[in-house]
């Protein structure tokens, strides 16, 4: 029997290039262990410094590409910007997770939507992580946005670093093998995860299982995040080698968040 294959859809900014690397790397894995087939489909919002103001004007692109990637009938669509959404106010993934559902289900291709956002809470939550260590790319204002926007979702952030790097670009050149060292600096000792990348932008996943060994801890990504939420919102085993604790297989049956309405 041919393996069913699934078409995954991503909202990408249009300087990110993180994204369309690191949700196939993990789901390439999976196809080593798990039978089901992926293929990467991407609309992009334009987008190239992280600025408040940029963000919000690509955040109202991001309707256009849900209807372009129902067009195509995708299985799931995946917004690919954690700050673009945190950046709209505490608890916006709800938001516009039902409102870009909507648009695929009034272009008759309905699919269930994920962000990036809503995707590192939940998957904070699956682990059971009520207090984590974080360390994101984003300027200092912005990183306050994301320890904000976590400890409304009941995740207390213990210590973080904001590398501020401006330029989206220079965001996805950062080498992820720095990672583990940039988080050791980290006041972790009481935290229950590590955050290794709060940006789908910063690569990391070269570097998570280094950091758990590292670290002792377990540690997640927005990608690794958004990558198993993605996988259980198609009621598939959350499960792929070399992502990490939470992709381990010990969290391959964990609940889906509530469908949008």
């Amino acid at each position: 029997m041919t393996p069913r294959s699934y078409r995954i859809g991503q909202i990408v900014p249009s300087s990110n290039v993180t994204m369309e690397t690191e949700i196939p790397a993990i789901l390439r894995a999976r196809e080593t262990v798990a039978p089901e087939r992926f293929t990467f489909h991407s609309s992009r919002m334009r987008m190239t410094h992280v600025t408040p103001e940029q963000l919000k004007a690509m955040d109202a692109d991001s309707d256009r590409c849900a209807l372009e990637l129902s067009d195509a009938h995708v299985d799931v669509l995946g917004y690919a910007c954690l700050v673009a959404i945190m950046s709209m106010g505490l608890g916006y993934h709800r938001e516009s997770e039902t409102r870009l559902h909507a648009r695929t289900v009034e272009n008759g291709a309905p699919a269930p939507v994920v962000t990036s956002a809503g995707a590192l809470v939940h998957g904070l939550n699956v682990l059971g992580a009520k207090k984590v260590a974080l360390v994101a790319p984003y300027m200092q204002p912005l990183t306050r946005t994301v320890v904000e926007y976590l400890q409304h979702e009941g995740v207390e952030v213990l210590d973080y670093t904001a590398l501020e790097i401006p330029n989206n670009l220079d965001v996805a050149a950062h080498d992820p093998l720095r990672l583990p060292g940039i988080a050791a600096a980290l006041d972790y000792s009481d935290a229950d995860a590590v955050v290794l990348s709060a940006c789908v932008q910063m690569p990391s996943l070269a570097a998570v299982e280094e950091a758990e060994q590292k670290l002792g801890k377990p540690v997640v990504s927005a990608a690794i995040c958004t990558a198993h939420q993605m996988l259980r919102s198609l009621g598939l085993p959350a499960v792929a080698p070399g992502a990490g604790t939470l992709l381990s297989g010990r969290y391959a049956e964990s609940p889906v968040p509530p469908a949008a309405p």
